[in-house]
């Protein structure tokens, strides 16, 4: 049986972005440093294999998210633009080569993220854990930040990667729960939610976090519901942003949220007890992680 999901099939719809979208693209050599390092690294990057939209600015700035494990999901969300195909085999060095990037970088925070790996017994937990470890050597006193799938909510690929200590350990909800099946594919609602109640239990002092992305067709007490839903599975750190179709084959944008409802959503969010809310229409789970510093937090753990 096989263990890639198919794309679901979709309606062709693509607005026309508001104005508050409209970007000027950086021009600075940084941006060209990076983009020779990750080519000369062999790199994959979330920033392009999912089509986001802040990746000119990131990379301007000399950050990127590193995604590990390959550039091939197994499964098939209608919201993600990765490749939905059969997985290569894991690559042995690929934890030298994103230390060795984070370490010409000069990185003091990274994020680490990777595609689903149902392929593999352990989702691919013991690589996580191996990056991890190998750019704490490379790159002392760097902060951590991991990205995982759900991990099928295996206690073991929990612990595994929790074993490795990151600072951060973000898993992201993605959608209200009505909307989940449509979204997520293979995930579910009440799993994301069980691996952020997992990782705190486990591991009190390392800082949870969790995104959602607006403008799908959820309702406002919807989302209301979902924030309390993330608040009630211990999860510290939130990111709120605009859902964007990456192509005509994903599911379309059904409204665009104004700057000043995601600036009320930040208040009602922080005000329910989050340590630290980004909100706005083009927040991404990794856009200016560094931001956030746990040391000026650790006392709300």
């Amino acid at each position: 049986m096989s263990t890639v999901a198919e794309p679901p099939s979709l309606p062709a719809k693509r607005p026309r972005l508001p104005e508050w979208f409209r970007l000027q693209l950086p021009t600075a050599s940084a941006y060209f440093a990076t983009r020779n390092l990750i080519d000369d690294l062999n790199l994959n990057t979330v920033c392009e294999s999912a089509k986001c939209p802040n990746h000119w600015e990131c990379w301007s700035q000399g950050t990127a998210t590193f995604m590990i494990a390959g550039d091939r999901c197994t499964r098939a969300c209608g919201f993600c633009a990765v490749d939905t195909r059969r997985p290569m085999a894991l690559e042995a060095d690929e934890p030298e080569r994103v230390a060795e990037a984070t370490r010409r970088m000069k990185l003091r925070h990274v994020v680490i993220t990777a595609v689903a790996r149902d392929d593999l017994p352990d989702g691919g937990a013991a690589h996580f854990h191996q990056v991890i470890q190998r750019v704490r050597e490379v790159n002392p006193g760097i902060l951590i930040e991991v990205l995982t799938p759900d991990f099928k909510d295996d206690n073991a690929a929990i612990d595994t990667v929790l074993a490795a200590r990151p600072e951060i350990f973000n898993h992201n909800l993605e959608t209200i729960r009505r909307l989940t099946r449509e979204v997520r594919s293979v995930a579910t609602y009440d799993r994301s939610l069980s691996v952020l109640r997992k990782v705190k239990e486990r591991s009190p002092e390392t800082f949870t976090k969790s995104g959602i992305m607006l403008g799908l067709g959820e309702t406002e007490e919807e989302l209301l519901e979902a924030l309390g839903d993330l608040r009630a599975a211990g999860c510290n750190l939130l990111t709120l942003g605009q859902y964007l179709q990456p192509t005509k084959k994903h599911l379309p944008v059904e409204e665009f949220i104004h700057p000043d409802k995601f600036a009320e959503h930040k208040k009602t969010a922080e005000a329910m007890g989050f340590t630290y809310v980004a909100s706005g229409p083009l927040v991404r789970s990794s856009y200016h992680a560094d931001d956030f510093v746990p040391e000026d937090y650790q006392q709300s753990l």
